[in-house]
C-alpha cells in the first residue's frame, strides 16, 4: 500500500495526537493489519498488536477482552459497512482513531483492484462524532488537518485548506 508514497505529515500528525493522550508503555490493538504506523507505535515504546486481517464488520473477538489500554484505528471505520458494531463490542477504556474526511470536491476512495481498499463510509466530522457517542464513547480531544498535494489544478489547491484527516481521542461511557 505504501510502495510508491509515504504519509510522512499524517503519520508525525498521528503519532503526536496518540502521544499527547496514551504514554508510552502501554498496551495498544491496533485495528488492521501490520502496517508502517504500526511499526512507528512499537518504535516509540508502545506494546502493540494488530488484526489479523479477519473482517471487522463481523468478527469481534479481537476486541472483545480487556487486555489492553487503548484500542486504535487509523484509517479503518470508513472501509467497514457497520462500524457502530465494532464500536459498541470494545472492551478497552480508550480509543484513539482517525478518520479521512468526506470532500465535498471529490468522490469516494474505491480501489478497482483490491476489495478492502475501499470507502463504504465518507464520514464528514459530525456524523463520527455522532457514531462514537451512539456505540458509547465520549470524545476528549479531537484535531482535523488538511493534506496538500503537489499537483496542479483546482482540487489540489483545495486540498491546501480543506480538512482530510479528522483524529479524535475517546473514553468509554
Amino acid at each position: 500500500m505504501y510502495e510508491n508514497t509515504y504519509p510522512e505529515k499524517r503519520f508525525n500528525k498521528t503519532l503526536a495526537f496518540l502521544q499527547k493522550h496514551i504514554p508510552q508503555p502501554a498496551k495498544i490493538l491496533d485495528l488492521g493489519v501490520s502496517n508502517p504506523f504500526s511499526e512507528i507505535m512499537k518504535a516509540e515504546g508502545y506494546e502493540v498488536q494488530n488484526t489479523t486481517g479477519e473482517d471487522l464488520d463481523d468478527d469481534f473477538h479481537a476486541v472483545q477482552t480487556g487486555e489492553y489500554d487503548v484500542v486504535t484505528a487509523f484509517e479503518i471505520f470508513e472501509h467497514l459497512l457497520a462500524p457502530y458494531n465494532i464500536l459498541k463490542e470494545i472492551q478497552a477504556e480508550k480509543l484513539v482513531t482517525s478518520i479521512p474526511l468526506k470532500l465535498w470536491f471529490s468522490p469516494a476512495y474505491r480501489s478497482k483492484s483490491d476489495k478492502w481498499d475501499r470507502h463504504y463510509h465518507e464520514f464528514e466530522d459530525w456524523q463520527f462524532n455522532w457514531l462514537l457517542e451512539k456505540s458509547g464513547w465520549q470524545i476528549k480531544d479531537s484535531i482535523k488537518w488538511a493534506h496538500p498535494v503537489k499537483k496542479l489544478g483546482i482540487r489540489p489547491i483545495l486540498r491546501n485548506f480543506t480538512p482530510r484527516y479528522y483524529a479524535v481521542y475517546a473514553e468509554k461511557i
